[in-house]
């Protein structure tokens, strides 16, 4: 039987990566609302967001919060760079969902191929954006970067939850995932709207790489098991469901933190998995999606 206070950590770690799980589920469902594309590169911006903070922190010498900020909206750019000159040519020729899933899989590989040249193959690390002793709770220690990871998640779930519902930039990308067609009969770009959501979506990415790097470390291949991990949790939540998958998100990681614990770290991903196969066999809708036949 498991120690009550060890279950307590073990369930307080796993909310902390499973706000960053649902961080990067949400980045999958805004392109997709947007586009109806699942973006298999999602897992190489949350890579990216650790690896150009760290080396805007030991190259150039820049604080950590400002090496962090350009970081972030470096990676926005590439990802409207991605969705410039790999998505939209495909997306003009009406080419197939698979055709790009394919090129976005290849996105994710041609990125990981340039990090390695460029960075090494030597795991990178940030330090705590607040270097202060855990938080006891009892006997229960929170550090405060996961207090961060929290927070942060939190305030970008609602500040997204206020930009899809109170500006127009937001309105229209749901107009968009609505129906595009008439979306575009109303004057609606929507080719903007899909570089919006790329940008966004990479921007998610890269902050959960940021917010992930100090209680963990990044590497150039990190990124398939984020990009894996964010997927599973907007399935769980209800893909195309922002909330729902940040939802998600905190469930998968509280289920892989009891499986390292109970049954050993390498039963970690065939925790992830089973929930994903569970999910798709028995509500593929997810927690929070609507069934098809829905009114």
């Amino acid at each position: 039987m498991l120690d009550p206070v060890f279950l307590a950590q073990t369930l307080v770690s796993g909310i902390g990566i499973g706000c960053v799980f649902g961080l990067i589920g949400i980045g999958y469902c805004v392109i997709y609302n947007a586009s109806g594309i699942v973006n298999f590169a999602q897992g190489a911006f949350v890579m990216l967001g650790g690896m150009l903070t760290h080396a805007l922190l030991t190259r150039a010498g820049l604080p950590l919060f400002v090496a962090a900020i350009i970081s972030i909206a470096l990676v926005a750019g590439l990802g409207v760079l991605v969705e410039r000159f790999v998505v939209r040519p495909l997306w003009h020729r009406n080419a197939t969902p698979f055709v790009m899933i394919l090129a976005t899989l290849a996105v994710q590989i041609v990125l990981e191929r340039a990090t390695l040249l460029v960075a090494g193959d030597q795991p990178k690390t940030l330090p705590n954006f607040i270097d202060l002793p855990p938080l006891m709770l009892g006997k229960v220690a929170i550090s405060y970067q996961l207090m961060v990871i929290a927070l942060t998640s939190m305030v970008l779930v609602g500040l997204l939850a206020l930009f899809f519902a109170r500006t127009r930039v937001g309105r229209a990308m749901r107009a968009c995932s609505i129906n595009r067609e008439a979306a575009a009969l109303q004057g609606i770009p929507v080719s903007r709207m899909l570089a919006y959501a790329f940008a966004l979506s990479a921007g998610l990415g890269a902050i959960a790489g940021v917010l992930i790097t100090p209680t963990q470390f990044t590497a150039f291949n990190i990124g398939v098991s984020f990009a894996i991990s964010g997927f599973i949790a907007a399935i769980v939540g209800g893909f195309g469901n922002p909330g729902g998958a940040f939802v998600g998100g905190i469930l998968l990681g509280v289920a892989q933190a009891i499986a390292i614990v109970t049954l050993g770290s390498g039963f970690k991903n065939i925790a992830a998995l089973s929930i994903l196969l569970v999910f798709i066999t028995i509500r593929p809708t997810g927690l929070f999606g609507k069934p098809s036949n829905a009114t």
